[in-house]
């Protein structure tokens, strides 16, 4: 406990200086914006930098615009050029960690949602001299792969989170949705989960395809007539089995892991029961601002330990609140 509150510590350590603007650059879920397009304020006046954020993002999945829409606004703040590029595949996400290396870029931020196929890439940017945080999936594993500091949610206290909240619900026999076999923060979360509610069930779905995510689910619960709980672990897919559930006739309860502004609608409607939101504005700003930390002035964020952005959970009585920021597209 006293460990967790110190990260917590960290993290207020690392958002009070944060100021608002907004920018960015590249490829995503997205158009493209000028990385000078934000307003409301004046850009660090350090010599200008060059930072690449890659992400394991697939096609259509609307968290990672609230983790790019975070990086915008930090690297207008600092002063930064943003290059956004992101795969799902290990080996060609590695392929876009040598490409900013080629570039000669100042700083990388990168997902570790595969770290095995990342090792290799990410030792060539260390051994360059570039400096390299990492965000979103990978807490376990960052120090290794040469990042300095790791900005995301814990995902087996995520899930443990969740299984607290199950129980409290008296809920007892869920099914966790992996829409990506083998990404280790969607196997810790349900692995948490499990270690709460010991009968949980996982169900693998080809995240990829929302038509082959809806059917699976749909024959999951008709087969399993005393599944009480679905959990998804993403907005979008979360919503699709909202519908799966209504279309199999089961009565299973929905609760979800990540948010958009759909979602938290859904939450203060009743409809779904709760999510937990790692925050993932707070993902990208910090991970582009630490990187201009370090080249400012050396400074190295987090102690070596990762700095947590959740897990936060969101029910009926905080949805309304969420729901305001997640139409703004920060939550």
């Amino acid at each position: 406990m006293k460990k967790f509150s110190w990260r917590r510590a960290a993290l207020v350590a690392a958002v009070v200086p944060m100021m608002a603007l907004s920018a960015c650059s590249s490829s995503g879920g997205r158009p493209e914006e000028n990385a000078n397009a934000g307003g409301g304020g004046q850009a660090a006046s350090t010599p200008r930098i060059k930072v690449a954020l890659i992400t394991h993002a697939a096609p259509g999945d609307t968290f990672w615009d609230i983790v790019r829409k975070g990086a915008e606004e930090a690297a207008a703040k600092d002063n930064v050029e943003l290059l956004y590029t992101s795969d799902p595949e290990g080996g060609r996400q590695a392929q876009l960690i040598q490409q900013a290396v080629d570039q000669k870029v100042d700083g990388i931020a990168v997902t570790l949602a595969k770290p095995d196929a990342l090792k290799d890439a990410l030792k060539k940017a260390t051994d360059a001299g570039i400096p390299v945080v990492s965000l979103n999936a990978g807490e376990s594993v960052f120090a290794q792969l040469g990042a300095f500091t790791h900005f995301g949610s814990n995902e087996k206290l995520a899930g443990e989170a969740v299984g607290d909240k199950l129980n409290s619900l008296g809920l007892k026999h869920p099914v966790c949705v992996i829409q990506e076999q083998g990404h280790v923060g969607l196997e810790a979360r349900c692995a948490g989960v499990k270690s709460k509610v010991p009968a949980t069930e996982i169900l693998y779905v080809q995240g990829t395809d929302m038509t082959q995510v809806s059917s699976t689910v749909t024959a999951k619960l008709q087969a399993t007539a005393d599944a009480d709980v679905i959990i998804g672990l993403g907005a979008p897919y979360t919503l699709t089995i909202l519908k799966a559930v209504t279309t199999a006739g089961s009565k299973a309860k929905v609760a979800s892991f990540d948010m958009n502004a759909e979602l938290a609608q859904k939450i203060a409607d009743g409809a779904v029961e709760f999510t937990v939101d790692q925050q993932p504005w707070l993902q990208g700003y910090g991970s582009v601002d630490a990187l201009w930390q370090a080249k400012r002035g050396g400074f190295k964020l987090g102690g070596g330990q990762p700095v947590l952005t959740g897990p936060t959970i969101v029910d009926k009585a905080g949805a309304a609140n969420a729901l305001t920021f997640a139409q703004q597209g920060i939550r």
